[in-house]
């Protein structure tokens, strides 16, 4: 299966090499966070935006790489009814915030995250992970991105 988004960004062999060198960086490269807590931002950014395509696809990567069809559903509509510990919940608190309100974050809220054991590198990967979601989910709706059909049936 090839990635709609990717057959999206193919027009301009330019942006497609941009997006896949960001996505790779961001949510492949070596970080503080695992591969499924860099999925839990991007499914929670997705649905804070309502991205259809985002929701599909990263609420599937959830599923699979949790092992827990409940979870990547619980994601998409809130991700505060998850069964979540206090690291997973600072992550996502300020990945949220990061979404509708990044112009209010203070220290006070990078402190809540250090708290919980974050390290600085990790707070940027964080919002790392939150701003290209909040990049990707506008792109996606303005130019009516739909899901592969595959993702709706993967890891239930």
């Amino acid at each position: 299966m090839v990635p709609n988004v990717l057959q999206a960004y193919a027009f301009d062999i330019n942006k497609l090499n941009a997006f896949t060198a960001l996505y790779n960086d961001v949510m492949l490269a070596d970080s503080g966070l695992s591969k499924l807590e860099r999925e839990m931002i991007a499914v929670t950014v997705s649905s804070i935006n309502k991205c259809y395509y985002c929701l599909t696809a990263h609420g599937a990567a959830v599923r699979q790489l949790s092992g827990d069809p409940k979870l990547g559903e619980m994601l998409v509509m809130n991700w505060r009814v998850a069964p979540l510990d206090a690291r997973q919940k600072a992550m996502l608190a300020f990945a949220e915030l990061v979404t509708v309100a990044s112009a209010t974050i203070e220290e006070k809220d990078r402190d809540a995250l250090r708290q919980v054991g974050f390290s600085d590198r990790d707070i940027w990967d964080i919002a790392a992970v939150a701003g290209f979601y909040n990049m990707s989910n506008r792109m996606a709706s303005a130019t009516d991105m739909r899901p592969n059909d595959d993702y709706h049936a993967q890891a239930r």
